[in-house]
């Protein structure tokens, strides 16, 4: 009698008074904007007007990709070399939507290096790095369509690049124009870049949002309902960039400010988000294959065993937008 009157109170109740569905997202890195829909969809309550209690897992150590996989999280934000890199590895993740639609990245030098005017010239020099194989995959391709020999001396420093590349400690390395380009404009730094599709690397979308492949089929309902509340956010985002901008500040533990501000004005005007008859968040699968193959040229795909991949295969099972019918 008791159980019957509750469910009966529960039916009852406003949509909004039942409990929320708790779903936890993976963080490719700490909070940037990136994430901006993400965030954005949480503080303004489009998630919970989906029914859904979304958290935001704080990075790890342990890539998103890899979380996802071992199902401690429902769905993660993923790099696109991270993403491309665990699908080839056979992991059971979907990608549903991707963040940028054009490439971010760029390599980077010191301006007032006289012996630097095009990818040629990098050859010889001393590259600060990160430590995945498509920095050389990446850096060989530009180097060899520009007609130089492909060799450079690595560092590997992470973070610590952006800081050498100032001093002269290194002559090279690579960043991401949305956000250490814009923080290196804010610091002064007198740095130039040269694009990756100029010199032979396919341009790719980046910043994938994936879930286990299972789940598409036993909770399609709350896939659909989280990634129209995702895109509701980058949409609003990409509309308001100078609020959107703020409620990120509020969101995170940003020192400076005005980085965020920046990024945000940089991915607006440069049509980042969204641009032409591209909307928001959609996936092109000619682009992702294309960029898949070029890995598997330059032997940075392995198999679940680890043996290199000489082809990635018909990659269109790598994704599903059927959210976007529902």
């Amino acid at each position: 009698m008791i159980r019957a009157f509750i469910l009966v109170l529960s039916l009852l109740l406003p949509f909004g008074a039942q409990a929320a569905e708790k779903v936890s997202v993976a963080l490719d890195w700490s909070l940037n904007t990136n994430h901006v829909g993400l965030v954005v969809a949480r503080d303004r309550g489009f998630y919970a007007d989906a029914g859904l209690d979304v958290e935001l897992l704080p990075f790890s150590d342990t890539s998103s990709a890899a979380l996802l996989a071992g199902g401690l999280a429902d769905f993660a934000y993923v790099p696109s070399l991270g993403f491309m890199s665990a699908r080839a590895a056979g992991a059971d993740i979907t990608a549903l939507w991707v963040t940028m639609q054009r490439e971010t990245g760029r390599l980077v030098y010191n301006a007032a290096n006289s012996e630097i005017s095009r990818p040629a010239d990098l050859s010889g020099k001393t590259y600060a790095g990160f430590g995945s194989a498509w920095e050389a995959a990446l850096i060989g391709t530009m180097i060899r369509n520009d007609g130089g020999t492909p060799q450079w001396d690595t560092v590997t420093l992470g973070s610590g690049a952006y800081e050498a590349l100032a001093s002269g400690a290194v002559d090279f390395t690579l960043e991401v124009a949305t956000w250490e380009g814009v923080n290196s404009e804010l610091l002064q730094r007198n740095q130039a870049s040269f694009a990756y599709g100029d010199y032979g690397v396919p341009d790719q979308q980046n910043g994938f949002i994936a879930t286990r492949g299972a789940s598409i089929g036993e909770r399609s309902e709350t896939v659909a309902s989280f990634m129209r509340a995702t895109l509701a956010g980058y949409e609003w985002a990409a509309a308001n960039p100078d609020e959107a901008a703020e409620i990120m500040i509020a969101a995170g533990d940003f020192p400076n400010p005005d980085l965020v501000r920046g990024s945000m004005k940089l991915i607006a005007e440069g049509g980042f988000l969204g641009g032409g008859d591209t909307p928001v968040g959609k996936i092109d699968g000619m682009r992702l294959q294309r960029m898949a193959q070029f890995l598997a040229d330059n032997g940075v795909l392995k198999d679940g065993t680890g043996n290199t991949l000489s082809a990635p295969g018909d990659v269109s099972g790598w994704f599903d937008e059927s959210w976007r019918g529902q």
